[in-house]
């Protein structure tokens, strides 16, 4: 038989208590279920992290240079140029080894692979480097990638506004990792004197809507004595004895640029283990060598023209020499300085100055 008055207004308070708390943790069990799932999640996430990261220290120093896939050669015309590969893959892994020795890694990861433009059909991970081909670099991996059917048909624009391509940032942890272990990376590099002028003629002594007023401006105010008015509201005329001041400046009044930072700040070769080392001296032939390591098509080929300022006299170091003679002994030998790793790194020979 049922006790007497048994509703809700006759429960005690406690009672009710009890019932409105069972009540609130049916109610909050998954608010706390979703909880504990995204902190399982993050917990994974951050041992992911620290996994990938242990193992990029051991994939960049391996006991030994991965030995590069070169079973879709087919002719021994490369004999030279795959002799002067192993060459600069040997020594900038012995370079590496003594290097990380000395140094931590103290970037962000995904700063560290910013630069890094991915080609996912042929498996391939391009650092850029400006000034060292890296136009003709991307129309490659656009046709590679089935974007365009000849690298001569891409504008400059498309090029370097159209985002047709991807980066390896871009990509989660585990698409990151995997990468990095298994598509062949490569660079390509130029002596970092001549990379300096080529950028600077390129940017400074052109019109240019972006680096006069930005950079130009900056640089003028600070580093000209009485600079006339127009050149302070244009930003054009720059010198290069007023860039370098701006290079050497431990406050510059505007940051650095891709187009002169160092080579090992863009794309840290001595923690990303690259696997084919291209150099700008001999673009052509170490391109089309790596074109047909990858198994890229028979007639594509790398593009020899200039992107921009066609007309331009090509940067050599006959023609740094010519700028070199603006600055002074001391500034010419910080120059180097500045770009010191770079020289170490490619086996660059330094200038005596």
């Amino acid at each position: 038989m049922a006790p007497k008055n048994c509703t809700a207004a006759n429960l005690s308070k406690r009672q009710t208590s009890v019932i409105n708390s069972r009540h609130s943790r049916e109610k909050a069990r998954p608010l706390i279920e979703v909880a504990s799932s995204l902190v399982r999640q993050l917990s994974e996430q951050q041992k992911m992290t620290k996994s990938f990261l242990n193992q990029l220290k051991q994939v960049n120093l391996p006991p030994a240079v991965r030995p590069l896939n070169k079973s879709l050669i087919i002719d021994g015309r490369w004999k030279t140029t795959d002799e002067a590969q192993e060459k600069r893959r040997s020594f900038l892994y012995d370079f590496c080894k003594k290097y990380n020795r000395e140094n931590r890694l103290r970037t962000h990861l995904l700063h560290m692979v910013s630069r890094i433009y991915v080609e996912d059909r042929h498996k391939i991970l391009y650092c850029e480097v400006p000034k060292a081909g890296c136009s003709n670099w991307k129309r490659i991996l656009m046709v590679l990638n089935g974007l365009a059917s000849s690298a001569y048909s891409i504008s400059h624009d498309a090029v370097h506004y159209g985002k047709h391509l991807k980066k390896l940032d871009s990509y989660d942890l585990k698409g990151i990792q995997t990468r990095l272990n298994t598509y062949t990376k490569t660079i390509f590099v130029r002596d970092p004197m001549e990379r300096l002028v080529s950028a600077f003629r390129d940017k400074f002594e052109h019109p240019n809507s972006y680096y006069h007023p930005v950079f130009g401006k900056a640089i003028i105010k600070k580093y000209r004595l009485n600079a006339q008015e127009e050149a302070l509201k244009t930003g054009s005329g720059v010198k290069f004895k007023e860039f370098i001041q701006y290079l050497l400046d431990s406050h510059r009044p505007v940051g650095m640029d891709i187009h002169w930072d160092q080579i090992s700040k863009l794309c840290y070769p001595c923690f990303i283990n690259y696997d084919f080392i291209g150099k700008f001296e001999t673009l052509e032939e170490d391109a089309n060598y790596f074109l047909q390591l990858i198994g890229a098509p028979a007639q594509l080929k790398f593009p020899n023209f200039k992107d921009r300022h066609s007309s331009d006299e090509r940067t050599t170091m006959e023609v740094v020499r010519q700028y070199l003679k603006e600055l002074s002994r001391t500034d010419t030998q910080l120059t180097y300085d500045f770009y010191y790793l770079d020289y170490l790194m490619f086996n660059y020979t330094t200038p005596v100055v």
